[in-house]
């Protein structure tokens, strides 16, 4: 994720789209590409210390279209009947909320993210999609 080197400069690796994050479903593809570019967005801007202020709009969109792709998600699994919509709804709220806690520290404290923030969102990203969205995709694929 991050990297210091011995001379003290930051290295950012990129979160990087790849199969291994495809759940193998176009428009929830779209919209997870979509939060991993944000992801990235906002990555560099804390590396490159842009303002707190800009950090402040890439995580606020960041939230905003995560809380929209999961009403999509939602939407998909009442159209198609999926069994573990309950446990995948709460799940997305827990993350919501988790985030918004997140915002909430940030907003009141220094106004700086910090490292281990950027790698609790790139855990939160990752894990959500390579665990519990890649069994939505699995039962979309069958039902669509």
């Amino acid at each position: 994720m991050r990297k210091v080197t011995s001379c003290g400069e930051v290295i950012v690796k990129d979160l990087v789209w790849s199969n291994t994050l495809s759940v193998e479903v176009d428009e929830i593809d779209e919209d997870h590409r979509r939060l991993v570019d944000l992801f990235n967005i906002l990555n560099h801007a804390v590396a490159d210390g842009e303002s707190a202020d800009y950090q402040e709009a890439v995580l606020e969109e960041l939230i905003s279209c995560t809380v929209w792709h999961f009403k999509h998600e939602e939407r998909l699994m009442l159209k198609y009947a999926y069994e573990e919509l309950a446990a995948h709804k709460t799940e997305h709220q827990d993350l919501i909320e988790s985030a918004k806690a997140l915002q909430q520290q940030f907003l009141q404290a220094d106004k700086r993210i910090a490292n281990k923030d950027i790698e609790f969102l790139e855990h939160w990203l990752t894990e959500h999609i390579l665990v519990a969205d890649m069994r939505l995709g699995a039962y979309l694929i069958e039902v669509m």
